[in-house]
C-alpha cells in the first residue's frame, strides 16, 4: 500500500482490523479480523496513513486514536530498515 514491493510475508507487518472494529499492528500474524501488509519502512507507513490507502484495505476509516497509535509505531521503524527479497 505504501510502496507497493513485493516482499515474504514474514518480512511485512500486519495491520489487523477487528471484528469490534479496532484498528491495530498485529505482531503474531495470527489475530482475527481483516488484515492488510505494509513493509517495515516508516516511508511506507506515512504514505499509506496519508493517502487512505490502509484505510482502503481494511474497509473502515480510521479514528484519530487509530491514527495516532500507527504514528507510534511508525515511528519506531528506522527510515531506510533494510528488506531483502531472499526468503531465508
Amino acid at each position: 500500500m505504501g510502496c507497493r514491493e513485493e516482499y515474504p510475508k514474514r518480512q511485512l507487518v500486519r495491520i489487523v482490523r477487528s471484528p469490534t472494529g479496532s484498528v491495530a499492528v498485529d505482531e503474531t500474524g495470527k489475530a482475527a479480523g481483516r488484515g492488510a501488509y505494509l513493509c517495515r519502512r516508516a516511508e511506507c507507513w506515512t504514505v499509506a496513513l496519508r493517502r487512505s490507502t490502509l484505510a482502503g484495505a481494511l474497509r473502515t476509516s480510521l479514528s484519530p486514536e487509530d491514527v495516532a497509535a500507527l504514528r507510534e509505531f511508525t515511528a519506531s521503524l528506522t527510515p531506510a530498515e533494510a528488506l531483502t527479497t531472499d526468503p531465508s
